[in-house]
């Protein structure tokens, strides 16, 4: 998975441990949380693996959140961000 902040351009690789599900919390641990501070917007990108035939109906899924990190929109609109 790969991090992108919006406010200061930082970029980084980095994995996820599952936290308490619908806390709206996003936390960044180790060396990568000096990249990123509170309150800033980010993006988070991630990757698979598909086989030639799963393409033919492939979509992206992107999920848009408010400042809570609560669900707005879930959409395939990835040139969209939403504010």
């Amino acid at each position: 998975m790969h991090v992108v902040d919006v406010d200061n351009g930082a970029r980084f690789e980095t994995y996820t441990i599952a936290g308490e599900r619908g806390s709206g919390t996003i936390q960044v641990n180790g060396a990568a949380a000096r990249l990123v501070h509170r309150g800033d917007t980010i993006i988070v990108i991630s990757y698979a693996q598909y086989a030639r035939e799963e393409l033919e109906h492939y979509e992206p899924r992107v999920v848009h959140v408010d400042r809570e990190n609560r669900i707005i929109a879930a959409d395939a609109q990835v040139a969209t961000l939403l504010t």
